[in-house]
């Protein structure tokens, strides 16, 4: 496994770092606990020492997974990231959408990142964590109803209190980030970037690049389907919202696949997987420090791990990016 620093905050984290959203249930159609529980263990087991993860993935389910599965574990050996600012209890900020929790109930989803909101939702996580510390701690989406500064300053607090050891953000763009970064000293900004997904790279990428700040890339497997094992009559199951995406409509999943095909020698000239190939390619980018990479059991996890062993040169990067380039979805 390699390790980086999360901008200067000295919190050394995997480059592939375990995404516990899928575990959760919540929007993925979730997994078996025992199998979320072995791709835990797998992860660590194979050098992934990071795991990021939300009070949001299942209500708090997927916090209370990570907890048990580290249980027993040196605790300063994993680093747990996680977030706040999605409440799905009362009506306080701004309304985000309805969806439905792991029991089928009909919820409706606030983004809130008011100052005692963040204190009770790290004392929730510190709980169902099963832990003392947070190691980054992460606004999940902005808040419209709470200014920026309101809510750094608490992170800030909770920093200072030893609950957390670092603060990043989610989903900011270049001035969000500043104002967040006026107030303490943001670590990280984790937002979607994949191969076909790569808008950041025109303004955030190069502010973190100069700023310092570590970028950590969320679907960067844009959910599966740079896999190669999605079709376009791929059936979604219940719950999965992927189906809405419009990276999984028919023509775009077979513009993705013919590119795909292209790049797939590469992968098997390497013994890699074409997801293994996809998750060297993110962390070779520049500016990207992470990629967070899902696993609903211990063989995903494992294949996850093992992409840190496929290498580019920078020949092989060119010419993925000729061909990347060239993909033009609808």
């Amino acid at each position: 496994m390699e390790y980086r620093i999360l901008g200067e905050s000295g919190l050394e984290v995997s480059a592939i770092t375990f995404g516990a959203w899928a575990i959760g249930g919540w929007m993925w159609g979730g997994a078996e606990h025992k199998d979320a529980i072995r791709a835990i263990h797998a992860s660590l087991d194979h050098g992934v020492t990071s795991i990021d993860t939300a009070p949001i993935y299942g209500q708090g389910y997927s916090e209370e997974i990570v907890g048990e599965a580290l249980a027993g574990r040196s605790r300063d050996q994993v680093q747990i990231l996680t977030k706040f600012g999605m409440s799905w209890e009362g009506t306080k900020g701004e309304f985000y959408f309805s969806s439905k929790d792991n029991s089928s109930r009909d919820i409706d989803i606030y983004k809130y990142a008011g100052r005692d909101a963040i204190v009770q939702e790290c004392e929730d996580s510190l709980r169902r964590l099963r832990t003392d510390y947070i190691d980054l701690y992460q606004i999940h989406w902005p808040d419209a109803t709470t200014p920026i500064e309101e809510s750094y300053e608490a992170v800030e607090r909770l920093r200072e209190q030893g609950k957390i050891r670092a603060g990043g953000v989610c989903n900011y763009n270049v001035e969000q980030v500043q104002r967040a970064n006026s107030v303490m000293n943001i670590a990280s900004v984790q937002v979607p970037f994949s191969m076909v997904n790569r808008s950041i790279e025109d303004e955030l990428v190069p502010y973190c690049i100069e700023h310092k700040k570590s970028i950590l890339a969320y679907s960067p497997l844009q959910r599966g389907i740079l896999t190669g094992k999605i079709k376009p009559d791929h059936q979604f199951g219940e719950g999965d919202s992927r189906a809405g995406s419009r990276f999984y409509q028919a023509d775009n999943i077979a513009r993705i696949n013919a590119f795909l095909s292209l790049i797939k020698p590469l992968a098997e000239s390497k013994n890699a997987t074409l997801a293994q190939l996809v998750l060297r390619w993110t962390i070779d980018r520049p500016g990207i420090t992470v990629a967070l990479a899902g696993a609903r059991d211990d063989n995903q996890a494992i294949q996850n791990a093992k992409a840190i062993d496929v290498k580019l040169s920078s020949e092989e990067t060119d010419f993925i990016n000729k061909h990347l380039y060239a993909l033009r979805l609808v």
